[in-house]
């Protein structure tokens, strides 16, 4: 890698790690909010219990801002360059954590996971776009982004769950994670980088936050780049996305939940505190998962792309089957089958944000991937609802995993039409 290359990638792993990190903390958060609050007051609407499916209606608030805003993201990550997003994702998160940690109430920290799902949102497709046109050693970048990403996905919560037991006030551990990011801010700041330097557009060769060729600078432009888009295979692609993330957030949100409630996994008491092993498993699925990104990155130059998907989201099915009936054999199963699940969740990743680049023109990659995020973590956000839902009025986790599984088939399928396209 050359220079630029370097700090190309080095700022996109920071940025990447520090959203994974409040993104996969929250389920843990969750566990906490559901003893801490147990209403949600909503004013002209009305008083809810907090059961499982409004405390899922809660992440989801979150969580869809994170996906819904990605495309916007992405127009602008075209028009104005990656690098001013990424400050801006930045002094967003840890600010919208600050905010969280003075929360009175279930009410106002939706609200404040809103803020947190919007500031986040912009930074996929303004980091991949910035790999994509600015790193000429493009899939080298790909894996060490999406490491720094796994890592943050397992550390965060690790921390977040060893804060929760050292300390015992969640406020304050929220204060104590929205500091890095702010400091990542300051960073992100300072670095100079030539944003074009992969595809040969002149970026002005002074570091500056250059524009890219073929960005969306009205709502014409935008109405027919996105036409020429979903005209093609993209279409298709885009389907694959959303299924994911159903999947993704319909898998993790209750994740700590669950585990809790397996007889091998049940709360201790440890150093006078309770201790939950469950969270410190989920941590440990998200902790292999940093295998099956190295993993699917290294694949996506081996193996043609849409038959990783196949193989990818087929696996998740097959797991989504098995999950429970393995999960309940004993301790050692299910530690097997969740370092299973962590691999097959994660090495999906790098499939399909390889297939995103093989579908669309370099010109449009900022609004491609925007509108891939909108449909990984803004559809996909209905998964922690679903999920949420699912545990509620199913009384259990059987009828969750039946329809996870039904989201793996449909984009293996779908992958699967794509290869013998």
């Amino acid at each position: 890698m050359n220079g630029n290359d370097r700090k190309i990638t080095g700022l996109v792993m920071l940025a990447h790690a520090m959203v994974h990190t409040y993104e996969l903390s929250l389920p843990i958060l969750l566990t906490v909010w559901a003893v801490e609050f147990t209403q949600l007051s909503v004013p002209l609407v009305g008083t809810f219990a907090a059961t499982s499916f409004v405390l899922g209606v809660v992440l989801t608030a979150g969580y869809a801002p994170f996906g819904i805003g990605a495309l916007p993201g992405g127009v602008l990550a075209d028009a104005y360059g990656s690098r001013p997003l990424i400050v801006g994702c930045l002094l967003g998160m840890g600010g919208s954590f600050l905010a969280l940690a003075l929360a009175p109430s279930l009410l106002t920290v939706a609200l404040a996971l809103v803020a947190w799902g919007a500031a986040a949102s912009v930074y996929h497709p303004a980091g991949l776009a910035l790999i994509s046109k600015g790193v000429a050693e493009r899939g080298s970048a790909f894996a060490y982004h999406g490491i720094a990403g796994n890592l943050g996905i397992a550390l965060g919560p690790l921390a977040t769950a060893v804060l929760l037991f050292v300390l015992d006030d969640w406020r304050l551990v929220v204060a104590i994670l929205g500091v890095p990011a702010l400091l990542g801010a300051v960073f992100a700041f300072r670095v100079q980088v030539d944003e074009t330097a992969a595809v040969g557009t002149d970026g002005g060769g002074d570091g500056g936050d250059a524009r890219a060729s073929g960005s969306v600078t009205s709502l014409s432009a935008f109405l027919a780049d996105s036409k020429t888009l979903f005209a093609g295979l993209f279409a298709l692609v885009f389907g694959v996305v959303m299924l994911s993330g159903l999947y993704y957030r319909g898998f993790l949100t209750f994740l700590p939940e669950l585990l809790g409630g397996f007889d091998a996994l049940a709360p201790v008491e440890f150093a006078g505190r309770e201790l939950a092993p469950g969270r410190y498993v989920y941590v440990g699925l998200l902790m292999v998962g940093v295998v099956g990104q190295y993993v699917g990155g290294k694949l996506t130059d081996r193996i043609p792309v849409e038959w990783g998907l196949v193989g990818g989201y087929g696996a998740l099915a097959v797991l989504a089957v098995v999950f429970l009936p393995v999960a309940t054999a004993g301790l050692v199963p299910l530690l097997a089958v969740c370092a299973l699940m962590g691999v097959a969740l994660f090495v999906v990743q790098p499939f399909y944000q390889a297939t995103v680049a093989e579908y669309t023109p370099a010109g449009a990659r900022g609004l491609s991937y925007g509108y891939t995020y909108l449909g990984v973590f803004g559809v996909g956000a209905l998964g922690g609802a679903v999920a949420g839902g699912l545990l509620t009025y199913f009384e259990g986790a059987t009828a969750l995993f039946a329809v996870l599984a039904v989201f793996g088939t449909l984009a293996a399928g779908i992958g699967l039409y794509l290869a013998r396209r």
